[in-house]
């Protein structure tokens, strides 16, 4: 691989990560008003790395726990992005089905390196305030986003 594609890979990852950290945060914070909880609370669970078990139980937005927590989603979000990155550079299609594609794979990758692979403290946090069919519509909301960034930075 050239060095220039992997300046690519990296620079279309912090746009199409960064969509995708954008739009899985929106949703997660409608799904948690939908099961009655603070729409910052998701975010403040991904802090749980830092605060512990009970950042998900904080119902308001704060820097200790909000901002730590998107900033970790966010990264995490980016990181995800490099994977989807690499595969659009693979695929000579470029259409939405096979950026679909790719989102899917990554995003599904995701939720079983978050919640299968990694230790509980290295979770996204998100199953502490919501139920596993919201934390799957969460990661369906990042593939989502990593969809709308890979138009962004198709070639």
């Amino acid at each position: 691989m050239l060095e220039s594609d992997v300046r690519h890979i990296l620079s279309a990852a912090l746009v199409s990560g960064s969509v995708a950290s954008v739009v899985s945060a929106g949703a997660l914070a409608l799904l948690a008003r939908a099961e009655g909880k603070s729409p910052t609370q998701p975010l403040n669970a991904t802090s749980h790395w830092l605060h512990g078990e009970d950042a998900g139980s904080v119902r308001r937005a704060d820097v200790r726990h909000t901002a730590l927590g998107y900033a970790t989603h966010h990264a995490s979000s980016v990181l995800w992005a490099i994977p989807f990155e690499y595969l659009r550079t693979r695929d000579t299609a470029k259409d939405l089905a096979s950026i679909g594609r790719d989102a899917g794979l990554v995003a599904a990758l995701a939720g079983v390196t978050d919640y299968v692979v990694m230790p509980r403290r290295l979770t996204p946090g998100w199953e502490a305030v919501l139920p596993a069919r919201s934390v799957a519509a969460g990661l369906g909301a990042l593939a989502l986003g990593l969809v709308i960034g890979g138009l962004a930075t198709r070639s």
